[in-house]
């Protein structure tokens, strides 16, 4: 059957676990489908001394030294399962510098030194894979990269992160508020102690970078994306939405417009009740893409998790080793072959809901549309309640389609009226599907 390809690990946690676990369970499918054997040699990890039963009486060799794996010249795929900034880029480039093929699950190198990686990777002849980096095991880059090809893509959006979609499930369906549904996020292992990255939305926002830069073909940084989490979302946003027939979701969203160009960003969304993303619950991720001649798809899944991730990282492996094979490295290179402008955030278009505590009295409900008005904001509905016990209303307002900059101005103008106490939230809508 020819040589077998000999792959080196970097990680051992639950992702590297995973990987071990698909390798040994599929063995015999993915031999046949590679056409040679692949034998995991080396694992990278902190503490030599820890326990490790899935890698027990496996001959795989444990290590602390990563030129132990780097240095030796059986080692032909270097699978890279760190995660974090540094040192997992350096020794990524080290193993590629190595002639070593890479695959990775690392959003972070790959959001914030995606043009390294690729740029070595080509002057090397090696492969650098990253499938598992966004959607865990859903399949998303290599549809991008290859499968959608015959497209212009003009808008992407997805659920990437599932801590937030759990966590806003449950405010949806049990009518907790933030605080709340944390602290049972993290019981339940889905949100860290520090849960930072994921419910300011930046752990979104590195996979909004990725995958505007594979969609549209044009390098997106990090610091390209405009980012919101979801920590100002209370339990009295998520019953206005449903009364008017939304859901909120914290959504990555990536828009290539020829007339404004290129608009990634990341933050809470009314969605209609009818859109495919909607009924996307837990934690469950998705991508919905629109492409001129596809139409709309979506790639649906589970985002996170030992087995599904190592799906996507295994698969990768598969990949390079009939490149291997094949003798053909980095058929389908960097993609972002293009330098579109990017849309800045004040002339972004959106919807917007907006919730105020105002005075109630009369009047107020006029001064209310006047400040919107002489801001150039069109209002499409408005909603007053009265507070029970307050002499103090509700104002809830959603627009119609406004550059950010005007209801920016707008809720500047509200903020200074004697009758508004408070600016409560302003969430922008999705009213495509509306």
């Amino acid at each position: 059957m020819g040589k077998t390809i000999k792959l080196g690990l970097l990680g051992s946690g639950t992702v590297g676990s995973g990987v071990v676990k698909v390798l040994e369970m599929n063995r015999r499918e993915i031999t046949e489908r590679v056409g040679r054997p692949l034998e995991l040699k080396k694992v990278l990890v902190r503490d030599t001394g820890k326990k490790r039963p899935f890698l027990e009486g496996k001959g795989i060799e444990i290590t602390d030294d990563i030129n132990a794996i780097l240095q030796d010249p059986d080692i032909d795929i270097v699978i890279e399962l760190m995660g974090g900034l540094h040192p997992a880029r350096e020794y990524m480039l080290r193993a590629m510098e190595a002639g070593k093929h890479v695959v990775t699950a690392n959003k972070d190198v790959v959001a914030q030194f995606g043009q390294d990686m690729f740029d070595t990777s080509e002057k090397q002849d090696v492969d650098f894979l990253f499938e598992a980096s966004v959607g865990g095991g859903i399949p998303i880059i290599a549809p991008l990269k290859q499968c959608l090809t015959a497209n212009r893509i003009t808008e992407i959006m997805g659920i990437v992160n599932g801590t937030t979609n759990y966590m806003l499930t449950k405010m949806s369906e049990d009518g907790c508020d933030y605080a709340t549904v944390l602290k049972e996020a993290q019981d339940k292992g889905y949100a860290e102690a520090n849960p930072s990255a994921d419910v300011d939305g930046l752990d979104a926002a590195r996979k909004a970078a990725i995958l505007a830069s594979l969609a549209f073909n044009t390098r997106v940084q990090l610091e390209d994306v405009s980012v919101e989490g979801i920590t100002k979302i209370t339990p009295e946003d998520i019953e206005y939405a449903t009364d008017l027939g939304y859901v909120i979701k914290l959504l990555a969203v990536g828009k290539d417009s020829e007339a404004d160009g290129v608009d990634v960003r990341v933050h809470p969304v009314f969605l209609p009740k009818s859109h495919p993303l909607a009924s996307v619950n837990g934690v469950f991720n998705a991508i919905f893409v629109r492409g001129n001649a596809i139409g709309e798809a979506m790639f649906y899944g589970q985002g996170a998790g030992s087995l599904p991730t190592a799906s996507a990282v295994v698969s990768d492996v598969i990949d390079v080793a009939r490149d291997i094979i094949q003798g053909k490295f980095g058929r389908v290179g960097c993609t972002c072959y293009e330098q579109k402008r990017l849309c800045p955030l004040e002339k972004t278009v959106s919807s917007y809901y907006v919730r105020l505590l105002v005075d109630d009295k009369p009047g107020v409900l006029g001064v209310i549309a006047t400040a919107f008005g002489d801001a150039g904001v069109s209002l499409k509905s408005v909603i007053q309640t009265s507070l029970k016990v307050t002499d103090h209303a509700e104002i809830v307002a959603i627009t119609h389609p406004v550059q950010h900059a005007k209801i920016e101005e707008a809720l500047a103008v509200l903020k200074d009226l004697p009758v508004v106490d408070e600016i409560r939230n302003m969430i922008r809508v999705d009213n495509e599907r509306g």
